[in-house]
């Protein structure tokens, strides 16, 4: 609990922790009204709403929302560099760990949070923002909400969990890659040159395991990323549950960045 409160402490202490999170809010409600404004008429559809509320960019590697939960993930660490809490000589271990532990779960949690208020905000904007010719209709349905339909197609919520999910994931990339590089700068760069790095490495995977990457990508994450705006693909239609496999693949680099900031940690003094 201590290191939990000290955290929390230090995250809230810093000026750029609240400039960042405004900043996130602002231009998030900003692209959500505009992406709002260019649809076309008639009624709206449940993917259109999850596309707009979760403020995808073209030729961005991901959303505002996650883009900025990596560069607070990234601050919380490299703040803790150039101005640590404790002597270098005290920082044994198995502290470093536990701060590390502690910085993973308060940028978790102040993610998870500014990931929801972004949806409740680009609600708001698309509502106030859609066109004359546009109806939003009934977009959450107790079909497309109801927790029993979570992995059938169509489940909004399904789309709205996993974009918090994708938000927090890039909160602690961002996290681990700068305790691995001990800049932020450079762990923000890092994190948005992963996606489109990682993309033929796992193509090459999921098509040794007999599956197509983009459909099974976009059954899990309810966005179009950079590159598939680029290559003017179509977004074809989701069906079946989430694959354990596409998840396996999605969870693996956070998962090596930890393995690897343990054993740096190991040969360390300092966090």
């Amino acid at each position: 609990m201590r290191v939990l409160a000290y955290e929390t402490r230090r995250l809230r202490g810093l000026r750029s922790t609240w400039f960042l999170l405004a900043a996130v809010l602002l231009g998030d409600v900003a692209v959500a009204a505009l992406l709002a404004r260019q649809l076309p008429s008639g009624t709206l559809s449940a993917a259109a709403a999850v596309r707009v509320v979760t403020a995808v960019v073209p030729l961005l590697p991901l959303p505002i929302a996650a883009l900025g939960a990596g560069a607070l993930g990234a601050l919380s660490y490299g703040h803790e560099v150039r101005h640590p809490g404790l002597a270098a000589s005290r920082v044994s271990y198995r502290r470093r760990i536990g701060l590390l532990t502690g910085k993973l779960a308060v940028v978790g949690a102040v993610s998870a949070a500014l990931a929801v208020v972004t949806l409740a905000l680009d609600a708001v904007a698309l509502r106030l923002a859609l066109p004359p010719g546009a109806r939003a209709g009934r977009v959450f349905t107790p079909e497309t909400v109801d927790p029993r339909l979570f992995a059938q197609e169509g489940s909004v919520l399904r789309s709205l969990a996993v974009f918090v999910a994708l938000v927090v994931l890039a909160a602690w990339t961002g996290l681990l890659l700068t305790s691995l590089a001990r800049s932020a700068a450079a762990g923000v760069l890092i994190l948005c040159a992963l996606p489109p790095l990682l993309e033929p490495v796992l193509s090459l995977v999921l098509r040794q395991a007999g599956r197509g990457w983009p459909e099974l990508v976009r059954e899990l994450l309810p966005f179009q990323y950079g590159l598939d705006w680029a290559r003017g693909e179509a977004l074809p239609r989701a069906a079946g549950a989430l694959e354990p496999l596409l998840v396996a693949v999605v969870l693996a680099p956070p998962a090596v960045l930890l393995v690897a900031c343990l054993l740096v940690q190991a040969r360390r003094r300092a966090l």
